[in-house]
């Protein structure tokens, strides 16, 4: 990466297991493509719960060409990341997913439509 890999743990202290984490996974986005310029990474804990647990919420922002493609995983209630370790995963597969959505409008691979297609075309009326 250009920029150096940003780590910020807020509500929580931090951990050198999750930092080591988050560096391998961004590792493996940087080998999914090269041209990444920086990676943010926020993992916070913003409720502390009694009697449901602790919730994580982990936001990626990814500097492209071209812009900044930003991933926030706090899910429903009912699913929501208990472990930390889970929700950094879950982020960046979702993070992968949001760059392999952004490579392909880059190289400009889209799906044609059936009506596009000159094969399939209806005769002119008359």
């Amino acid at each position: 990466m250009l920029i150096p890999l940003q780590i910020t743990f807020r509500g929580m202290e931090e951990s050198e297991a999750l930092s080591t984490l988050i560096h391998t996974k961004a590792i493996k986005l940087e080998r999914f493509y090269r041209h990444i310029g920086g990676c943010r990474v926020l993992l916070e804990k913003p409720h502390h719960h009694k009697h449901s647990g602790e919730h994580f919420h982990v936001r990626i922002a990814l500097t492209v060409p071209g812009g900044e493609l930003v991933v926030e995983r706090e899910p429903a209630s009912r699913t929501r990341h208990e472990d930390a370790y889970a929700a950094v995963n879950d982020a960046f597969h979702a993070a992968r997913r949001e760059l392999q959505d952004y490579i392909r409008k880059r190289r400009g691979d889209t799906k044609r439509h059936v009506y596009e297609r000159e094969s399939i075309r209806q005769p002119a009326r008359r």
